[in-house]
């Protein structure tokens, strides 16, 4: 308890001192939106699904100029009882969240989805919206250079995909870059709001959908009914400190994850001492540097592969069999099929990186020098090798990005009614002081935390414990209330256990397989 109460501290220093105010924006009388007309498009997962679309403004101060196409999803209320629509989003930026709501109603309850009309949405430039952006086809092709610049030559290499990349977004995108941004997808929340007839919003965001919510919350603190924020972004760091913080917890999460397999070494047999383990592990990793494995799976592809294993340890057993089979069998072919099942998402996710890059990248302040990221990610990277260097060429392409960069956005806020948080203290995505700032920053929010948990996305995952909260808080609006720094704690789920028997890699239909992962 001790470090949660001194990042609380640091958060009401954080709120005395450092974050900018929202300044005022203009966006002239919103037109009249249009109801969405629903149609089936309901899947063998989720067959009460509905899908509609929704004009929006590309730019919200021209309300009367370019509109732009969100893609709208529903599963429609049951109940006598309504409490209005409930928006969900998965995070990213660049998450698809139509998906995401057939997931929601199916899993809550059934009496409480039954009060919603549940709606997931593609946010602007994202899946079935329009425009929906590709930047760079391929972008994430294999085999991609080393992503440690141990040589001038590397690091040249990698500088040199990072700029084609921001390039390439200008020439393609050049109209639509200067409008994506958080507050432009906020915008177009609260158009989906009007357009559903609602005069207040619920919302349920994971991950990058916790800021959403945060910032609609600032903009719109009297539309805001019940808002679930699940797995918190840090807003004090968006982005470029919130991704050098994440490189140290997700090094915390692999050496867990190391732990394990050496906790398991009657099966995996690859030793009892995680360090040990943690060797063999970058030994793969330089042996993969010389010769990729199925001329796929090169170092920084297997850095790719073994990251959702810090999102969500349901993958550890899948991606152990695949370390295993590679160090004592020579057998490169599970690790090739675990890059495909798990690392590969961004090679085939290329609206999604296009979407991630331009939001984060119109955001905020990023260093234009690259010196300044050097310097940054080599003092992470000698304290958190796993990926500090990987995560920074997924950022980098913001160092070259081509429209004005933003401030980060305050979003403190005592006008809100109670706002339900959850966060796990070990989450690698989203390290814990984001739940504990925003918890300091939004009065009357309650926190429930769940103790020694490192997945990331929590509820609605199997926590009795924590979906308890959940659900009475979208049942009748109750919330914990507890006199510390933390309203509520619940135990981490157990860990995994090895397979049973030898199995494919799977990502599943678990919430982490819609999540995605980068947030």
């Amino acid at each position: 308890m001790k470090k949660r109460a001194a990042v609380l501290c640091g958060a009401a220093a954080v709120l005395a001192g450092s974050l900018t105010a929202v300044p005022a924006e203009a966006s002239g009388p919103p037109a009249a939106a249009s109801k969405p007309a629903w149609t089936k498009c309901g899947t063998t997962a989720y067959p009460t699904l509905q899908c509609a679309s929704l004009k929006v403004p590309l730019d919200h101060a021209n309300p009367t100029g370019r509109q732009i196409t969100l893609a709208l999803t529903r599963v429609p209320h049951t109940a006598t009882k309504f409490q209005g629509p409930l928006l969900v989003n998965p995070g990213g930026p660049g998450g698809s969240g139509r998906t995401l709501a057939g997931f929601v109603a199916a899993t809550l309850p059934r009496s409480v989805a039954a009060q919603y009309d549940v709606i997931g949405f593609d946010p602007r430039g994202v899946g079935r919206s329009r425009p929906a952006l590709n930047c760079r086809p391929g972008h994430f092709k294999p085999v991609r250079p080393d992503s440690v610049p141990v040589t001038p030559a590397v690091e040249q290499a990698n500088l040199v995909r990072a700029k084609a990349f921001a390039d390439a977004c200008a020439e393609k995108y050049a109209d639509v870059l200067p409008y994506m941004d958080t507050v432009s997808a906020v915008r177009d929340m609260d158009r989906i709001r009007q357009a559903l007839g609602a005069k207040k919003l619920n919302y349920f965001g994971y991950s990058y959908g916790t800021y959403l919510g945060a910032v609609y919350g600032k903009l719109y603190p009297h539309q805001v009914r019940r808002f679930v924020l699940d797995s918190i972004v840090d807003p004090t760091g968006v982005w470029y400190d919130d991704n050098l913080a994440q490189d140290h917890a997700f090094n915390d999460r692999h050496r867990a994850f190391m732990a394990w397999v050496a906790r398991h070494h009657k099966t995996y047999k690859l030793g009892t001492d995680p360090a040990k383990v943690e060797t063999k592990w970058y030994a793969m990793r330089a042996a993969l540097a010389k010769k990729p494995a199925g001329r796929k799976v090169g170092p920084s592809e297997l850095e790719d592969t073994f990251m959702p294993g810090g999102y969500y340890d349901g993958y550890w057993p899948y991606l152990a069999e695949a370390f295993a089979a590679y160090v004592n069998a020579k057998d490169a072919d599970p690790l090739v099929e675990a890059y495909e099942t798990f690392g590969a998402v961004d090679a085939a996710g290329d609206n999604g990186y296009s979407v991630y890059t331009s939001v984060q990248c119109r955001d905020a302040v990023w260093p234009r020098d690259w010196a300044t990221w050097r310097a940054d990610n080599w003092a992470a990277y000698e304290k958190a090798p796993f990926m500090t260097w990987n995560n920074a060429w997924y950022n980098a392409p913001c160092a070259f990005w081509p429209t004005a960069q933003r401030l980060p956005r305050d979003i403190a806020n005592g006008e809100l009614p109670p706002v339900l948080l959850f966060q796990a203290t070990d989450d690698a995505a989203t390290p814990y002081q984001g739940g504990a700032f925003v918890h300091a920053m939004l009065h009357g929010s309650s926190l429930v935390v769940e103790e020694g948990g490192g997945n990331h996305g929590i509820t609605l995952s199997g926590n009795a414990c924590l979906d308890k909260h959940l659900t009475a808080y979208l049942s009748d609006g109750t919330v914990p209330r507890g006199t510390g720094d933390v309203d509520a704690v619940c135990q981490a789920q157990p860990a995994p256990k090895p397979l049973a028997t030898k199995s494919g890699s799977s990502r599943g239909t678990t919430l982490h397989g819609l999540l995605g992962f980068r947030g």
